[in-house]
């Protein structure tokens, strides 16, 4: 049985039957696996949309070959996707500016966290449904929770796969609604079993890897957290907002060179500034050691894809020069009235550190003179 989770009920339909606003909605459907019936209930509204006398479109669906969700793409107005050839083989693509040049209500563009050929416009699909929503036009999409950027640590520990195809939390976060499409882990197998998810050749290895009672189990708990988690946001954002429309919160990531270590700082952070709703930055101080002479050029790579992220991320970018990281941090919590510091756990002990660096003892005491919280990330 699909069992589906929306928080808005029927807001969607009402709206879009509405006169074009300047920009257009992004509805999503978020799902724990692949599977569970994102794409077929995003062309079952299709259809109920066009009974409304709505203009909708397929702009991109990727049925999988599954018989049941290609029966759905019948009757739906389809914009021919754009071909591209790309290393000896024609490849198709979401064909971006004919959706503008259409301008339907609503169009339909799966697979959120699909990656561009290169030499494309944008970088990822993602991108592409921001300007297809900055033309006015609604996109109705989906993604499934293990694609989420700030959540991707917790993806590799449950399935042991490092997910590369990823979406950055603000695309849920604009999101006028997000709905789970949830299935028990039983009936998912069942399905898989059946082949109605992958073809017969390829279940054995599935039901051996990914599609375990225990990871779907967690996985699906991740799913309703981050569905939860936006309500969650809505409401803060749309009611408490109203008495409050600055959000009090200022969170700051204290980065280094380090990659793996600045890459989970970066997202263990985003996700607390998109839990409390609030600005955040992300800080690299460069000291005379880090100077990009003295830096392998791989590190420095690392560096810019970490800037990148975090700005993808939502966060605004600071570096600074200097010698003293203690002076450089209490430099930009006075200047941005930050109020919680994020750092990584430090190789010696916190009161180690605070005995023989009298700065960080400074910085410390800074801290609790301005009422702001030190967070030691793992």
């Amino acid at each position: 049985m699909l069992i589906e989770q929306e928080h808005t009920g029927g807001e969607w339909l009402h709206k879009t039957g509405s006169a074009k606003s300047s920009k257009g909605r992004l509805k999503i459907y978020l799902g724990m696996s692949a599977g569970v019936g994102k794409t077929y209930r995003m062309l079952q509204e299709a259809h109920q949309l066009m009974k409304d006398g709505v203009d909708v479109r397929i702009g991109y669906i990727e049925t999988h070959n599954r018989i049941e969700t290609a029966a759905l793409v019948n009757g739906i107005p389809l914009i021919p996707r754009r071909t591209v050839f790309y290393k000896g083989k024609n490849l198709d693509e979401l064909d971006v500016q004919a959706i503008i040049l259409m301008q339907p209500d609503e169009v339909l563009i799966d697979e959120l966290a699909h990656s561009n050929i290169p030499g494309s416009k944008n970088e990822k699909r993602w991108q592409d449904v921001i300007e297809v929503m900055e033309a006015g036009i609604n996109v109705i999409s989906a993604v499934n929770i293990q694609h989420i950027e700030s959540i991707n640590e917790d993806v590799k520990q449950i399935t042991g796969i490092d997910v590369k195809e990823r979406v950055p939390d603000k695309i849920l976060e604009i999101a006028d609604e997000v709905v789970n499409i949830d299935l028990p882990a039983d009936e998912l197998i069942r399905r898989l079993r059946e082949g109605k998810i992958y073809d017969h050749s390829k279940v054995q290895q599935a039901l051996s890897n990914f599609f375990q009672p225990e990871k779907i189990l967690q996985l699906r708990e991740l799913a309703l957290k981050e569905v939860a988690g936006q309500v969650e946001r809505k409401v803060d954002y749309s009611i408490t907002a109203r008495t409050n429309p600055f959000r009090h919160e200022r969170f700051l990531a204290c980065i280094s060179s380090n990659p793996e270590i600045a890459q989970r700082i970066i997202r263990k952070t985003a996700r607390l500034a998109s839990y409390y709703n609030s600005q955040w930055y992300v800080l690299y101080v460069q000291t005379p050691k880090e100077s990009p002479d003295k830096i392998p050029l791989a590190t420095q790579r690392h560096l810019i894809n970490n800037f990148k992220n975090a700005t993808e991320l939502g966060a605004e970018v600071i570096q600074k020069k200097e010698e003293n990281v203690a002076k450089a941090i209490i430099g930009v919590i006075e200047e941005r009235q930050v109020t919680t510091v994020c750092l990584g756990k430090p190789h010696l002990k916190l009161w180690q550190i605070i005995l023989k660096t009298s700065v960080f003892n400074q910085l410390l005491k800074t801290l609790s003179k301005n009422d702001v919280d030190l967070v030691i990330l793992s």
